[in-house]
Formats: structure tokens, sequence, C-alpha cells
């Protein structure tokens, strides 16, 4: 099976927020490192890059046949997800267990599991 996680990095202290990220240990930022590492190092795993903050996104919509742009996010949350990755995976229990390490989902964020369609 294949699965796209849906990274939201929540409260979680990460570099983009030097405050939140200088509250962190330097042990505790390695940690972090480390963490995302291993899971980049895991099977089945493809990575992608992070994505920049909602602010820079655009929304596209046709209407009458006409192209409508938005600035702005498509869902009306913030920051409904920051990164992404795809894992190929024998079922959605081993995704889960992928997605309770990726330090996010430990430090005040979340991490949505969503399979593909099989066809």
């Amino acid at each position: 099976m294949k699965f796209l996680l849906l990274i939201n990095y929540g409260d979680a202290p990460t570099p983009l927020d030097p405050d939140a990220w200088g509250r962190l240990s330097p042990d505790e930022q390695k940690a972090v490192y480390a963490g995302y590492q291993a899971i980049n190092q895991t099977p089945g795993v493809t990575t992608a890059p992070q994505l920049e903050p909602v602010e820079k996104a655009v929304t596209v919509h046709v209407k009458d046949g006409h192209t409508v742009r938005t600035d702005g996010p498509l869902v009306d949350a913030h920051d409904a997800f920051s990164g992404y990755l795809f894992y190929e995976a024998d079922d959605v229990d081993q995704a889960v267990e992928l997605a309770s390490r990726i330090p996010a989902a430990r430090m005040g964020g979340a991490v949505e599991v969503r399979p593909f369609l099989e066809r």
C-alpha cells in the first residue's frame, strides 16, 4: 500500500521559528534532526522538500471557464500541513507507526496518514 503522510508542525518548535527553536537545548535540537534523518532513511519512504509557509500559498479555481487565483491556502486552517512524504508500507498500521516517529507528531504537531487509491 502507498500512503501520503501530511505533516503539520502545529506547536512543534522548528528552525523556522527561531524563538521556539532556541528554547530547545542543543541536545534536543540534535535529537529532532536525528529523528527526521531516521524517518528519511526508512525503507519505503520517499521524501519531499519542505513547503513554504501557508502565507505563500495560492489557490486556483476555474469558474465559468475562467481561472480564478486567490492568495492563500485551499482550506481555512492555519498551516494545514507543513511538509509531506510518501511511504510504501504493508498496511496502515505500519504507516501509523512511522507517523508516530515523526518529531512533529511528538512535539505539538500531528501527521495525517492517507492511503492512495488503489486501482
